[in-house]
């Protein structure tokens, strides 16, 4: 093992971070090479720097003034080199101010500072390589993105067990998820948890959370080392009253010795632009200090480093400016409520289909998703395709509806046309 790497370890030795830590997770360090020691000469090389592989003039990035005149509002030096590893640091430090601001129970609490990595499907993958061995399982609700079990199972040969995500009320299923941690008491137990949640577009109650949280709490103190993973792709698309509005990453951050909450978060959705590929990996727990976070980033950085190096320039610069401008808010809070006066049509909308579509509770978030009889979601699908209306079949007996996408004009014609197959293919509804 690298000696970095066992400096690492020697740091997080004793911690819940220790006790997860897969065995690729044990083995990344952060190498003191071309990227560290570039690093250090930006410091202080103040006569030439000679250590990064970019073209430069008279301190100046060279680029193409074809591609330069396409990024207007960006320097060069915001265009084309090339990123630190762990992102650039007005953004980390913009991102922090930016969580705590929307979850203000993390006021005072301890966390890392974010790392930028490519999007929220990266900032997931990174976290799993970190603490997800084969034959590890990642406990999820059975209403999940797809991508996790391509990352978990086939990309890293963990398991995925999902528990029943709603009680037969349409409640959020706490003791589901009580009893998959009560499995595994005294060992190692990995959840990853999301809201909005894709696909259904429900956000957990108040009170839901406080439950979860309990029982998550109550496995750490029968000595269960816990790892939650939070997807908050999503946050902030919250549509109903009473809803948990603050990320669960803000209760678990300090819950317990024995929980390590991860939030996965990102500009992609929280900011509308999708194509940057700008998320972020963020850490809390209550056994860390700041000694502990560095050892967490580190390993971050490592794992990124030898993946895909860094992540865009350009893109993070973007994002940056845009948090910074004074318009921010204003502009995303309309955008928010374009989606909201979609979802409040949708409600209305599936209270009227004739057929036998079931619609799963949802609250927030981009989509809903109905129950279809018989297992046969793909034939509804299908049959929508021929009339040129394009749906997600996301197992045998549900299909997904992303209401986020389609103008708020067209939806009385969406959801007739869904209603209308759907009585051809099932038959009226009771």
């Amino acid at each position: 093992m690298n000696s970095i790497a066992a400096e690492l370890n020697g740091t997080l030795e004793g911690t819940v971070a220790d006790s997860l830590l897969s065995d690729l997770g044990r083995r990344m360090y952060f190498p003191k090479g071309i990227i560290s020691q570039s690093a250090e000469a930006k410091k202080l090389a103040h006569r030439i720097d000679a250590t990064i592989g970019i073209a430069t003039e008279k301190g100046e990035p060279l680029y193409l003034k074809t591609i330069r005149e396409a990024l207007t509002g960006l320097t060069p030096k915001e265009t084309f080199p090339y990123a630190p590893t762990a992102g650039i640091p007005p953004l980390r430090e913009e991102w922090k101010k930016e969580i705590i601001k929307k979850n203000p129970s993390l006021a005072g609490k301890g966390m890392s500072l974010p790392v930028v990595v490519t999007g929220l499907t990266h900032a997931i993958a990174v976290v799993l390589d970190l603490f997800a061995n084969p034959r590890d399982t990642l406990i999820v609700p059975d209403f999940f993105w797809d991508n996790y079990e391509l990352i978990a199972s086939d990309r890293l040969q963990a398991e995925v067990a999902g528990f029943p995500f709603f009680t037969p009320a349409g409640k959020l299923n706490v003791e589901g998820l009580a009893d998959a941690l009560r499995a595994r008491r005294g060992g190692k137990a990995v959840i990853m948890l999301n809201f909005p949640n894709n696909p259904t577009g429900y956000t957990l109650t108040e009170s839901e959370a406080e439950r979860l949280v309990k029982a998550i709490r109550n496995e750490a103190e029968h000595n269960t080392r816990i790892l939650v993973v939070c997807d908050d792709a999503y946050f902030g698309l919250f549509f109903e009253e009473g809803l948990k509005t603050e990320s669960l990453f803000a209760d678990l951050a300090d819950l317990h010795p024995n929980v390590l909450a991860v939030k996965t978060d990102a500009a992609t959705k929280e900011e509308l632009v999708w194509g940057f590929r700008v998320g972020f990996v963020t850490y809390g727990s209550k056994g860390l200090d700041e000694k502990h976070y560095e050892a967490l980033i580190q390993k971050t950085m490592g794992l990124i480093r030898s993946s895909i190096s860094c992540s865009g320039t350009p893109s993070q610069y973007l994002v940056l400016k845009g948090l910074m401008d004074e318009r921010h808010e204003v502009e995303k809070a309309a955008t928010f409520k374009t989606v909201e006066t979609r979802y409040r049509r949708v409600k209305e909308l599936v209270r009227w289909m004739r057929g036998p579509l079931k619609p799963f509770p949802f609250n927030s978030g981009y989509f809903m998703t109905f129950r279809v009889p018989g297992d046969r979601a793909e034939d509804l699908r299908q049959a929508l395709l021929k009339r040129g209306i394009g749906t997600i079949a996301i197992r045998p007996d549900c299909l997904r509806i992303a209401y986020s996408s389609v103008d708020a004009e067209k939806l009385d014609e969406l959801f007739g046309c869904i209603d209308d197959e759907a009585v051809k293919l099932f038959g009226q509804g009771k």
